[in-house]
């Protein structure tokens, strides 16, 4: 339908008909002429300034224009009606040469819409924006110049164009002085992308709505699956908390019927739902079967079952201090609304489903030398895959500073690829710390290339700046964008931070949202960098004064697991974070009262699994064990049915290599770790887990008893009683991780409740008889049999401070506790 150019700008022939009814055809000199002469000739096309030509010169005019390699006429027509007449040209080699700096994709655009018909009624109503539209929509799509980006000059004096290229999307670059054959004008020099144009009013009369193509994940049938999710997880996880108990409902409630309904009754409104519940108090609570009703008068109304109206009806239990509901609930809005663009991505097969999920998993019988990139390949697809990082929090997709294309761009889900953006940090106002047998010559040898380094280097040189006096510093590029030349304006101003642009690896951004694999060179490095956004009860920094430490701390945390013969037997093993570094140059070091201001400019280098897994292995995050996707399917449930071996094998499999080494890290070394899903690698090999990766132990990492510890790592020890020790197993492994997975398993019918915790104690029995010397006794010791724990609750310190759920430095004076629970996993004798 339409023939393109050598020169990828222009069609020389092209027929269009909008659902306006708007064509454009190639302009035919001899039998427009008349018609354009008509129009240039009157009054209201006097910016043309061709009113003083007759019609053999508009004629011949228009031949020059059709003849001419860089350019093309076109005349428009509205419902056959010859209407307006367009030109298209390459402003690389016509008229802005010298003037505007083209881009490849770019076309120039004239456009002469015929003057207004004596009786207005003969016009139809937004007759000029429907051409408008339909010209510009035919400058950028296939089928008609296919090009990026549209340029046009109008006089500044044309405040009619002027209007009417805004509300096409078309942005003024600035005012230029240009020579059209003998005529001099004051153009208003302005561009109009593909995005500009579909955002812009005009932008919807050409194609479907605006505001659909600009966020086309918020729709309603998406909104309410997402509102449903949300407050399914918010009635069971805030019932879990005991922050209110639904009730069974007794007109409809079957003791028989172990998914019988619940009400739970607000002030003037009242949810019912289908809910099963299980060990740790734990609900499963169906989202379909949500209602939300009203009472006015003597009837109930049906409601719109919504998230965030259910927190605003729950906040008189919630208690939410006022000066932090508003940010709790934008955190919740955030999550509400990834968790639409999650839904859409799996229903438009853009996101794998399970079934693809384990095919990936399954190691392919071929020996072609590129099992790593494969194995990297299915890891990452699982990290994308993911819907629920941590299970536990409601509000866990804050992601407050990201806009929509930032979230397109860096949200882990979209498992999008992007590209850090270096700094030069002068060395004197930074720190860079390396782990045990590394130098700062080997860590930037192996995470830059060659070629890389040498750019790095001339750039600082041409400044006049000496490569020696720096060091080098990975940053994400929203960093970039919006804190370091704004927030650090004076140090970069001064030379203290001299951007050296992006590097050559592109890497994948992970659940934890500020960590990013290395795609390029999977056996290379994460880099976990700052990234200063809210998200899920903190602003995303890192703190160059802990990033200090962080290196000799996983040195020894590695060393304690490396040397010990239990966790080597259970092939437990640590990602050690090997260098870090941080800026402390900037005003904010030098104020008296710390701030998130002086986490912004940090960053850590940790070790990849990829290198460290043999043939037949596969990786995948922990969170994968809790997911399930757009049709329900659970991976865990696919995993166990897949594994050839019993249910309950299948699970023994996975806690030894995770239960089992957190156990005997916390009895034999008084060692905690952060072991939730985002926090542990798995390593498969035909669909069982066979060892784990534990990371992120730099920040999370702690020593809770008196044993002798280095001078460098003495910050990670928190003196605590045996009974809060235990909680590192209580509230972050079983509450944490497996009461989710036991209610999967058992909703899906792999694995009844009672069997699953069985295999539990049986796990923590094997340990104490392995190790007598490090088992409870006497009522000393980490008893992990007792028949109740402390309740600590993950949301109620959210809902507390959004802005900061716990004091880093001394996170166990921050728990909130809700009672005790009963132990699922308790010794029978024990009443």
């Amino acid at each position: 339908m339409t023939a393109v150019a050598e020169s990828g700008l222009r069609p020389v022939a092209a027929t269009r008909t909008s659902p306006d009814a708007v064509t454009l055809e190639p302009v035919d000199p001899a039998r427009d002429a008349a018609t354009v002469h008509g129009w240039l000739s009157h009054p209201a096309s006097a910016f043309w300034q061709m009113g003083h030509l007759g019609a053999v010169d508009v004629r011949d005019y228009l031949a020059g224009v059709a003849d001419h390699p860089d350019q093309d006429g076109w005349l428009g027509r509205v419902d056959g009606v010859p209407a307006f007449y367009t030109e298209t040209y390459d402003p690389a080699r016509v008229l802005l040469v010298g003037v505007h700096d083209a881009a490849p994709g770019d076309v120039g655009m004239h456009l002469l819409v015929a003057p207004p018909p004596e009786d207005p009624a003969d016009r139809a109503p937004g007759f000029t924006d429907a051409v408008m539209a339909a010209v510009v929509r035919f400058c950028l799509t296939a089928e008609g110049c296919g090009g990026a980006r549209v340029v046009v000059e109008p006089d500044v004096r044309n405040r009619a164009i002027g209007a009417k290229n805004a509300a096409a999307g078309f942005r003024v670059l600035r005012e230029v002085e240009l020579d059209e054959g003998g005529h001099t004008k004051r153009a208003a020099l302005s561009v109009c992308t593909r995005e500009d144009f579909a955002a812009s009013p005009l932008g919807a009369l050409a194609g479907r709505a605006a505001g659909a193509r600009l966020a086309p994940h918020l729709r309603p049938d998406l909104a309410e699956h997402a509102h449903r999710h949300l407050a399914a997880k918010a009635l069971a996880e805030l019932a879990h908390e005991r922050l209110f108990r639904p009730e069974p409902e007794p007109a409809h409630h079957d003791p028989a019927d172990d998914a019988g309904p619940y009400v739970l009754t607000l002030d003037g409104v009242t949810y019912r739902f289908a809910a099963r519940t299980f060990a740790l108090e734990h609900w499963v609570v169906d989202p379909a079967s949500i209602t939300r009703t009203a009472t006015t008068g003597t009837a109930d109304v049906e409601l719109p079952v919504d998230a965030l109206e259910l927190v605003a009806e729950l906040q008189p239990l919630l208690q939410i201090p006022d000066d932090l509901v508003a940010t709790y609930l934008e955190e919740l809005s955030s999550t509400l609304a990834a968790a639409c663009a999650k839904r859409e991505r799996e229903l438009d097969g853009t996101s794998p489903q399970v079934p693809e999920l384990l095919s990936a998993l399954a190691p392919e019988q071929v020996d072609d030398g590129d099992e790593d990139r494969r194995r990297a390949d299915a890891f990452q697809a699982a990290e994308a895959a993911m819907t629920e990082g941590h299970p536990g929090f409601l509000a866990n997709n804050g992601r407050i500073g990201f806009s929509l294309d930032d979230y397109r761009a860096y949200a882990p889900e979209r498992g999008e690829r992007l590209r850090l953006t270096w700094l030069a940090a002068r060395r004197e106002h930074s720190h860079l710390a390396v782990g045990a047998g590394l130098t700062e010559q080997a860590l930037y040898g192996d995470e830059l290339s060659g070629a890389e380094r040498a750019a790095f280097a001339d750039r600082l040189t041409a400044r006049g700046l000496d490569p020696a006096e720096y060091l080098y510093l990975p940053v994400h590029p929203w960093q970039w964008q919006h804190r370091v030349p704004i927030t650090f304006a004076a140090d970069v101003a001064r030379g203290d931070l001299v951007p050296l642009g992006a590097g050559a690896d592109e890497y994948q951004p992970q659940q934890s949202i500020r960590t990013m694999f290395n795609r390029t060179r999977p056996e290379r490095h994460y880099v976990k960098v700052a990234l200063a956004i809210q998200n899920m009860g903190f602003l995303r920094g890192l703190s160059p004064a802990y990033m200090r430490g962080t290196p000799e701390i996983n040195d020894w945390v590695a060393g304690v697991v490396e040397g010990d013969p239990t966790l080597r037997d259970a092939g437990f093993a640590v990602l050690r974070e090997r260098a870090s570094i941080g800026y402390t140059g900037d005003v904010y070091h030098r104020t008296a009262r710390p701030s998130a201001h002086r986490k912004m400019l940090a960053a850590l280098w940790r070790e990849s699994p990829v290198p460290r897994t043999a043939p037949g292995e596969r990786l995948a995050t922990m969170a994968s064990l809790l997911h399930r996707d757009a049709s329900g399917r659970s991976l865990a449930t696919a995993l166990a049915r897949e594994s050839g071996i019993a249910p309950e094998a299948w699970l023994r499999a996975y806690l030894d290599a995770y239960l089992y080494p957190l156990v005997h890290c916390l009895r034999a070394h008084d060692l905690a770790f952060m072991p939730h899903g985002e926090n542990l690698v798995l390593v498969l090999r035909d669909g069982v887990v066979r060892r784990v990766f534990m990371k992120d132990i730099g920040e999370e990492v702690a020593v809770l008893g008196e044993r002798a510890l280095p001078s460098g790592v003495e910050r990670v020890r928190s003196v605590v009683d045996d009974d809060e020790k235990a909680l590192a197993i209580f509230t972050d492994v079983f509450d944490g991780v497996l009461r989710h997975l036991a209610g999967v398993l058992a909703v899906d019918g792999v694995l009844a409740e009672d069997r699953f915790w069985a295999v539990v104690a049986d796990v923590v029995d094997r340990h104490a008889t392995e190790h007598p010397d490090l088992a409870p006794r006497g009522g000393r010791g980490v008893d992990l049999r007792v028949p109740r724990f402390a309740h600590s609750c993950l949301n109620r310190l959210q809902l507390r401070n959004t802005l900061q759920m716990v004091d880093l430095a001394d996170q166990s004076a921050s728990l909130l506790y809700a009672g005790t629970m009963a132990n699922p996993v308790a010794r029978p004798d024990v009443p």
